[in-house]
């Protein structure tokens, strides 16, 4: 049997996404494929490269969730995975709002 390794436990979230990278400024779309306390999945053909640092916006209905992430691991032409690094408290309300009431 496998051991799941994460912190926290996904939940599958479809959302549009905007995601900058920190250091030259270039914007990309994707959507998440899923949501963690602790990340998410993000769905693109063009993932970064591990190590990237990035501002990520999700706008799901009325909403939308600003942070600062990393990624962890990136699946060429499948997506990325990004742990969350620095959000601030409101943000995280809007988080926890989400995971208790997935779409």
């Amino acid at each position: 049997m496998s051991t799941e390794l994460r912190r926290s436990p996904r939940v599958p979230f479809i959302a549009s996404a905007e995601i900058m990278e920190v250091n030259t400024e270039i914007r990309l779309s994707a959507r998440t494929g899923d949501l963690s306390r602790h990340g998410c999945y993000m769905d693109m053909v063009n993932p970064l490269p591990q190590g990237t640092a990035v501002k990520i916006a999700i706008a799901h209905g009325e909403r939308t969730l600003c942070a600062i992430a990393g990624v962890v691991y990136s699946q060429t032409p499948l997506g990325m995975g990004l742990e969350f690094r620095d959000i601030d408290p409101a943000e995280r309300d809007k988080l926890e709002q989400w995971l208790d009431s997935p779409q």
